[in-house]
C-alpha cells in the first residue's frame, strides 16, 4: 500500500488537531473527507461527539458540492494527549478557545512532541504568531492558519508568520492546505486579527450602532447586505474597478472618508437593555423566516449553490473548488491505477 503522500506529493499521511469545538472539528472534516487521518485531542468530553456531528454535516454538504468521488474517508482516532495527537503526523492543527497561555502551552507542547520540521499551525483568530511562538525552543515552524466558519466549506485560510518561522514553513502548509481545497491568502505582516477579522469586525461594529440607535433592526441590516454589495463582493470582490486604476482613482477621491457616514472609532453601550434588544431583534428574525432545515444545513446549501456558481465560472472561489475537484479527480486515478496493479 503507497503511502497516502506519496499519491500526489500534498495530501498530508495524518494530521493531529488539538481542540474539537466549531472550529477543531470542521478541521477534521476536512481532513478527514479529503483522506487525511486525524489524530483528535479534545479535552472537552464532549468533543468527540461534536466533531462527529460535524463530520456528518460536512460529508451532507461534500455530496452537493461536487460530483468528483472523494477518496476514501481517513479515520478518526481520539487521543488522550497532545503528545499522542502529534506523533507521526506532518502537520497540527490548534484549535482551543481564544485564551493566549492556554494557546502558548499547548503549541509549546506539541512542538516539543512532535518530529523535527512538523507543521504547527494555529487556527487563533487574532493573536499574532510571534506571541503564540514566545514560550517555545523549537519555533520555526510554527505559524497561524487562520480558517473561517464552516471550516469543511468556506475556503481561506490565513498565513502569517511569525518573527522567528522560517519562510519555507509557510510554502508547505499552503501546498497542504491548497490540496484539501482551500484558498491559502498569506498576511504580509503581522496583524491583530489578521484581514478578514478585522474587515467583519468593522462590519460588525456599524451594524451593532445601527441596531443601538434604532435605524435599523438585524433583519433588516441582514437585508441589506444580503440583497446588495454582499452578492457582489461574494462575486468579484471589493475592488475589481470597471476602469482600473483610473477608476480606483475616482471612488477613492470621490467617496474614501468624505461623508460622516461610519462611527467606527466609537462603540454603543452594550448594556443589559441593548442585549435584550438585539436578542429580542434576532427571536424575530428567526420567528419571520422560518426555516425547513437547521440554521447550519441551510447556510451550508447557500453556500454550496454560490460556490458551484462560481466554479460554472472558474472564477474566484469557484477557481479553488475547481483546482480541488481536479486534484480528487488525479488522485482517483492514481489510487484506482495502484489497486489495478
Amino acid at each position: 500500500m503507497v503511502e497516502k503522500s506519496k499519491l500526489t506529493g500534498k495530501w498530508p499521511r495524518a494530521v493531529g488537531v488539538i481542540g474539537g469545538g466549531v472550529i477543531g472539528g470542521g478541521w477534521a472534516a476536512r481532513f478527514i473527507l479529503n483522506g487525511v487521518d486525524v489524530q483528535l485531542y479534545g479535552p472537552s468530553s464532549r468533543a468527540v461527539e461534536r466533531v462527529k456531528g460535524m463530520l456528518e454535516d460536512a460529508r451532507r454538504a461534500f455530496r452537493q458540492l461536487t460530483m468528483v468521488p472523494l477518496p476514501p474517508e481517513g479515520a478518526l482516532t481520539v487521543v488522550e494527549s497532545v503528545a499522542d495527537a502529534v506523533r507521526g503526523v506532518d502537520l497540527v492543527q490548534e484549535s482551543v478557545p481564544e485564551c493566549l497561555e492556554l494557546k502558548q502551552q499547548l503549541l509549546a507542547s506539541a512542538s516539543s512532541a512532535a518530529a523535527p520540521g512538523t507543521l504547527i499551525c494555529s487556527s487563533t483568530s487574532g493573536f499574532r504568531p510571534s506571541l503564540l511562538q514566545a514560550e517555545m525552543d523549537n519555533p520555526e515552524c510554527v505559524l497561524v492558519a487562520h480558517p473561517l466558519q464552516p471550516v469543511y466549506l468556506l475556503p481561506l485560510v490565513e498565513l502569517c508568520a511569525g518573527e522567528r518561522t522560517a519562510p519555507e514553513a509557510l510554502e508547505r502548509a499552503a501546498v497542504i492546505y491548497r490540496a484539501i481545497g482551500m484558498h491559502p491568502l498569506v498576511v504580509r505582516k503581522e496583524v491583530d486579527g489578521f484581514i478578514a477579522n478585522r474587515l467583519q469586525e468593522a462590519i460588525s461594529r456599524e451594524a451593532l450602532w445601527l441596531a443601538h440607535e434604532d435605524v435599523a433592526t438585524l433583519e433588516e441590516i441582514d437585508d441589506a447586505v444580503r440583497y446588495s454589495w454582499g452578492l457582489r463582493r461574494a462575486a468579484i470582490g471589493s475592488y475589481r474597478t470597471t476602469d482600473g486604476g483610473a477608476g480606483m482613482r475616482q471612488s477613492v477621491e470621490q467617496w474614501a472618508f468624505k461623508w460622516p457616514w461610519s462611527r467606527l472609532i466609537e462603540k454603543p453601550e452594550l448594556d443589559a437593555v441593548f442585549l435584550d434588544k438585539v436578542a429580542a431583534q434576532a427571536d424575530a428574525l428567526a420567528k419571520a423566516d422560518p426555516l425547513p432545515v437547521s440554521v447550519g444545513h441551510k447556510r451550508d446549501d447557500l453556500l454550496v449553490a454560490l460556490l458551484q456558481g462560481l466554479r460554472s465560472q472558474s472564477y474566484g472561489p469557484g477557481e479553488t473548488l475547481a483546482r480541488w475537484e481536479e486534484g480528487l479527480r488525479a488522485r482517483s486515478s492514481a489510487e484506482g491505477g495502484r489497486k489495478n496493479v
